[in-house]
C-alpha cells in the first residue's frame, strides 16, 4: 500500500471479519488496551502543542492532522479490544484515565524547555511506537490485529518524519545542540516508565483493586518489552540518533542497541505481581 493510500485509512478499511478469536493472546491484549487509551487522548497532545507553537500555523495544522490520525488509532485499538472483550467498556476506562491524567494544554512554553527539544522529543515518541506496533505486528497471529498494527506503524514512522522536519527548522532557529538533543532524548525515554503509561494500563484492566504505579508498570513492561526483537531495536536506534544528530550507523549506535536489547530482555521477565 503506497503512503498517500495509507495516509487515509478508515475503520472499514480494516478485514473485521477476519477476527480469529483463537488467535487472541490475552496478554496482548492487555497492553493493546492501554495503547488505545493513550492513542485515543491525541486530541489534548494537539491542544498542547498548539499552545506551545501559537504563533507557527504550519505546524499547529500539522499537529491537528496528526491528532486526527492519533485518535483513529484509538478508535481502531479499542474496537479490536471490544470485539476481543465484549465486556470492554473503553467509554467507561478511558474516562478515568483522561481524569487522571493531564496535560499542561494552555502552557506558553515546552515542558523540555525549547521548541526544539519538544519537538526532539516528539521523535522519541514517533520512533517508541513505531516499533511497538512493528513487534506486536510481527508477534500476534491474530489477523485483525495485525492489520491494525501495520497500519499504525506506518503512519508513526511518516509522523517521525513529520516531527524531525519541524525539528530540524527549530534546531537552527534556536541551535539546540546535540547534547542538549540528547539530554531531551533521554529524558523523553525514562518517562516511559511514567505514570501516563502505568495508569493506561491500570485504567484499562484493573478490576477494582487499588492504583499501585510499580506494580502497573512492571506488569505492562513485562509483557510488552517480550514482543521486541533486535531488528526492532536496531531500527529505533537509528531513527533515535538520527533526531539526536549522532551518527546512526557508528560504533556508539551499536553498543547503544545491544545495550537496549538487553534492557529489555531483563524488563521482559515474569512479573509474579501483574494482575491476574
Amino acid at each position: 500500500m503506497s503512503e498517500q493510500q495509507n495516509r487515509y485509512w478508515t475503520l472499514d478499511d480494516i478485514p473485521w471479519d477476519q477476527f480469529d478469536p483463537s488467535k487472541v493472546d490475552p496478554e496482548m491484549m492487555r497492553i493493546v488496551k492501554a495503547a488505545a487509551m493513550v492513542e485515543f487522548n491525541g486530541y489534548t497532545y494537539a491542544e498542547y502543542l498548539c499552545s506551545v507553537f501559537n504563533d507557527d500555523p504550519a505546524f499547529q495544522d500539522a499537529a491537528r492532522r496528526w491528532a486526527l490520525e492519533e485518535v483513529q488509532h484509538g478508535k481502531a485499538l479499542a474496537r479490536w479490544a471490544q470485539i476481543a472483550d465484549p465486556e470492554f467498556d473503553f467509554d467507561a476506562r478511558f474516562a478515568d484515565f483522561s481524569e487522571k491524567i493531564q496535560l499542561p494544554v494552555a502552557a506558553e512554553e515546552s515542558v523540555r524547555g525549547t521548541r526544539c527539544g519538544e519537538l526532539v522529543a516528539r521523535c522519541m515518541v514517533e520512533v517508541g511506537t513505531s516499533s511497538y506496533y512493528t513487534a506486536l505486528r510481527e508477534a500476534t497471529d491474530e489477523p485483525v490485529l495485525g492489520a491494525i498494527c501495520e497500519k499504525i506503524a506506518q503512519d508513526e514512522i511518516r509522523h517521525y518524519k513529520l516531527f524531525y522536519t519541524h525539528m530540524e527548522r527549530y534546531r537552527h532557529i534556536e541551535q539546540l545542540g546535540k547534547i542538549k538533543r540528547l539530554m531531551v532524548g533521554v529524558g523523553r525515554i525514562g518517562e516511559s516508565e511514567d505514570d501516563e503509561l502505568a495508569y493506561a494500563y491500570y485504567a484499562a484492566n484493573n478490576n477494582g483493586e487499588p492504583y499501585d504505579r510499580k506494580r502497573c508498570i512492571r506488569a505492562y513492561m513485562s509483557c510488552a518489552y517480550g514482543f521486541y526483537q533486535t531488528h526492532h531495536v536496531e531500527r529505533a536506534v537509528t531513527l533515535i540518533f538520527k533526531a539526536i544528530g549522532f551518527s546512526p550507523h557508528g560504533r556508539l549506535a551499536n553498543m547503544i542497541a545491544r545495550m537496549a536489547c538487553w534492557f529489555l530482555n531483563f524488563r521482559s521477565g515474569p512479573d509474579e505481581h501483574a494482575p491476574a
